[in-house]
């Protein structure tokens, strides 16, 4: 099993910067890919960014690349998502999700974060 705990949301202006963080307890959590996700109001789930078990590959979607940077710390079983230049369509609950590194899919899901992007 793996434990996500992100934080790290809030309210912030448009233009503004927000940092989420996802904590990771259980198993050797540099064996998984890391990746966030975000779902608005009456809106399916979206794949935001994903970083490798090692660091080494980011995947961004359009909507965010050249505004979000996602990186990891594997020593503080950490993943970052620092969000640049928000938008009021960039509102959403953050989720932060495991994927082991020879797995297809995301197994474990944290419970999310609230970001609100006022205009």
């Amino acid at each position: 099993q793996v434990q996500l705990v992100e934080s790290g949301g809030g309210l912030v202006q448009a233009g503004g910067s927000l940092r989420l963080s996802c904590a990771a307890s259980g198993r050797t959590f540099s064996s998984y890919a890391m990746g966030w996700f975000r779902q608005a109001p009456g809106k399916e789930r979206e794949f935001v960014a994903a970083i490798s078990w090692s660091g080494d590959n980011t995947y961004y979607a359009d909507s965010v690349k050249g505004r979000f940077t996602i990186s990891r710390d594997n020593a503080k079983n950490t993943v970052y998502l620092q969000m640049n230049s928000l938008k009021p369509e960039d509102t959403a609950v953050y989720y932060c999700a495991a994927r082991y590194k020879y797995s297809a899919s995301y197994a474990y899901w944290g419970q999310g974060t609230q970001v609100t992007v006022s205009s």
